[in-house]
């Protein structure tokens, strides 16, 4: 089964993938984590001890893991779409799954950590670190969460009714998976490397 190729107009107000709302809405979100990073690394200078001893409290490696993840589920997205545009459905629908899971596994780490963290004692009241790990991973988090939303709808779609799957309408979810992506890489160094 074959998706008819798009003509798409690059002047139109809806290219970029999305339309202009998308986009609006991932450069805010973008400006809103920047200025929590700004925050975190003010408040880090003000307390560069405390900020120093709070960051050896966090576990690097599932932080790196997930950084590999969401990289490597990132390449999967771009996959799925450059497969849908070139009508192979069934590869497409494969490397949406395998999206998929990278997110879902993102979650379960994330979570697990979130045990470790709580199991610890270390909840965002213990110090400002804490407070920005907390905050900025859970709203990154609830991004992932969203995405992962966006992505399974995309998937019965392609499956239930491929040809009524616009090429724009994945990669606006695409878009926004590489939001999140590019989210984490800003979150990891900030706060599991430079304090």
């Amino acid at each position: 089964m074959e998706i008819k190729a798009q003509n798409i107009d690059h002047k139109d107000i809806f290219y970029p993938p999305g339309g202009i709302l998308l986009w609006i809405i991932i450069i805010l979100e973008l400006i809103t984590f920047g200025l929590g990073i700004g925050g975190l690394v003010y408040y880090g200078k003000l307390e560069p001890e405390l900020f120093h001893q709070s960051r050896l409290q966090l576990n690097t490696s599932i932080g790196t893991l997930n950084t590999l993840i969401l990289l490597v589920s990132g390449y999967f997205m771009t996959n799925t779409v450059l497969k849908l545009k070139s009508g192979a459905i069934e590869s497409a629908k494969k490397y949406l799954v395998w999206t998929m899971l990278g997110g879902l596994l993102f979650v379960g780490l994330k979570s697990y950590e979130y045990v470790e963290k709580l199991t610890g004692d270390l909840d965002m009241g213990d110090n400002m670190f804490f407070t920005f790990y907390w905050l900025m991973t859970g709203f990154h988090l609830a991004h992932v969460l969203v995405g992962l939303v966006i992505l399974v709808f995309s998937w019965w779609q392609i499956k239930t009714r491929p040809r009524s799957l616009q090429v724009t309408d994945l990669e606006s979810g695409a878009a926004f998976w590489h939001m999140c992506d590019l989210i984490w890489l800003l979150l990891f160094p900030s706060l599991y490397l430079i304090f």
